[in-house]
């Protein structure tokens, strides 16, 4: 048993605990700004969320040489070392203490991931969005909108620019819909 790599790695796993949480909440931060349309708060964000992946790199190199450490301990290569090796060398409460927190760590990781998934799908939706109302204020032809004079939907290369109507402009059988959720 060893004190000194107990206390290092328990204060590594507090550590990563409360970077995850601090990513967790930027994470939710930018969801409600995305969904605020908040361009502003979303920017400001991703420089907080980046800022602390900057973070979480210097934790990955102290995670190394705890790992280091652990290998040279256990005759073990470092990245073969599991959570349960670790364990031998600390005490039983410390090791029952590392496996909550390395639960935990886990489980705010996996939420994390989820969270920003559901943010890019957001952010890819409203771009999306965007470059439709684009497309339709400066009357670009926009393959899959239109319809045939029979009415029957045109797609992909097939598609072709409305007739031009009064004015010379094209005439679009569609209205742009709001479709905020």
């Amino acid at each position: 048993m060893n004190p000194m790599f107990e206390a290092e790695l328990l204060a590594h796993l507090d550590v990563q605990l409360a970077s995850a949480r601090r990513l967790l909440e930027l994470v939710l931060a930018q969801g409600r700004a995305i969904r605020a349309r908040d361009v502003e708060g979303v920017l400001a964000r991703l420089a907080d969320v980046q800022t602390e992946m900057g973070r979480r790199a210097q934790l990955e190199q102290d995670r190394t040489a705890l790992l280091r450490s652990a290998g040279a301990a256990l005759g073990a290569v470092p990245g073969e070392v599991t959570l349960e090796q670790l364990c031998l060398l600390i005490t039983p409460g410390a090791a029952q203490a590392a496996r909550e927190r390395s639960a935990e760590l886990r489980g705010m990781l996996a939420e994390i991931a989820r969270e920003h998934g559901i943010n890019r799908a957001l952010m890819r939706q409203e771009l999306a969005f965007l470059s439709h109302l684009t497309r339709l204020v400066g009357q670009e032809p926009e393959g899959g909108y239109r319809t045939s004079g029979d009415g029957r939907v045109q797609t992909g290369a097939n598609a072709r620019p409305p007739a031009s109507g009064a004015g010379g402009r094209a005439s679009y059988p569609y209205s742009a819909l709001d479709l905020q959720a």
